[in-house]
């Protein structure tokens, strides 16, 4: 088992490399150019920016058994139809009984803004959200080693 993390604005990088390294998992960090991380403990693979340029390109190297880490339904589903895990910074992993309900909201919420609508956006990090990411990480990775 591979983790790749969707790492473009990604907040949960060094908790992942962290509990990574404690099973000895490597880890590939995927990022554009404008949001170009290196850590010391992963390789990272570096795209021209572009609209969804990392996710083809996460995708493209996804295979069954990696674990995924992203906020990004859209790229989510496409792992999860590879055979791959995938969890959400704040701890959720995506399933095939969740995605298509995530989905639906990303949908709506985008039709709301393209009418000229207003949505929420998402709340100040906690530290509560990086313990609940560490410890379905750490389930995950025990469950999968």
């Amino acid at each position: 088992m591979r983790i790749l993390i969707d790492a473009d604005a990604c907040p949960v990088a060094d908790i992942t490399l962290q509990a990574a390294a404690a099973y000895q998992t490597e880890v590939i960090l995927l990022c554009d150019t404008a949001h170009e991380m290196h850590r010391e403990g992963a390789h990272t693979i570096v795209v021209e920016k572009g609209a969804d340029s990392v996710d083809f390109r996460l995708v493209n190297l996804v295979i069954p058994g990696d674990l995924v880490v992203t906020q990004d339904y859209g790229l989510a589903a496409m792992c999860l139809a590879k055979g791959a895990r995938v969890l959400h910074q704040d701890g959720m992993e995506y399933t095939a009984q969740n995605i298509d309900g995530l989905l639906h909201s990303r949908y709506m919420g985008q039709k709301i803004r393209r009418s000229g609508g207003r949505t929420k956006g998402p709340p100040p990090r906690t530290p509560q959200q990086n313990d609940r990411f560490r410890a379905a990480l750490t389930t995950l990775l025990e469950t999968c080693s």
